[in-house]
């Protein structure tokens, strides 16, 4: 079954979700909720991976015009986050590292000189007129060290909301991956 609901809701961070007690403090937390296909697959780290490669072609652009500004202070660019060294040995989707995996929750994210943060990309049943109903929900939360992270936050935050919707719509409209056994 194709899922023709591509509506994305903001909606709060899930209580179960390890994102929501990560911080003492936060400068930003979201949450996002899409319906998933009854049929999808339920595997969070398989979800993200899908989700990260339905990224549309503005987002690069915004990634790189985001490296040339952020290249001057110091801070990590998408293309060293792309290419984790050698030492860590650090798994990672796309440019977030892994730090935590779960059965319904994979807990993506980085730490910098000017802020940390983390992502969750959480499959969540609902009951939804006394029916369960699955979802994807994507959360994050960002932790501010200084002036520079709080300005840094100031501006992204806007884009990072449209590129979190788009790549959810986008997601739903490609065609959420299936269980092979549903």
């Amino acid at each position: 079954m194709h899922n023709n609901n591509w509506s994305v809701s903001s909606v709060a961070l899930p209580s179960e979700s390890a994102v929501s007690r990560m911080y003492d403090t936060t400068d930003l937390a979201d949450a996002y909720a899409i319906r998933l296909p009854k049929d999808a697959i339920t595997d969070p780290e398989l979800l993200a991976r899908f989700l990260f490669s339905q990224q549309a072609p503005w987002v690069a652009t915004l990634m790189r015009l985001r490296d040339a500004l952020v290249a001057g202070f110091g801070l990590k660019t998408s293309k060293q986050l792309q290419r984790p060294d050698g030492s860590s040995g650090d798994k990672r989707i796309y440019i977030f590292k892994i730090y935590e995996t779960s059965t319904h929750e994979i807990l993506l994210g980085e730490d910098d000189k000017h802020l940390d943060f983390r992502l969750s990309v959480l499959h969540q049943t609902r009951t939804v007129s006394a029916e369960s109903t699955p979802y994807l929900i994507v959360s994050t939360v960002v932790h501010c060290h200084n002036r520079l992270g709080r300005a840094y936050i100031l501006l992204i935050a806007p884009f990072h909301r449209m590129v979190v919707r788009s790549g959810l719509r986008r997601a739903a409209r490609a065609g959420w991956p299936t269980s092979a056994i549903a």
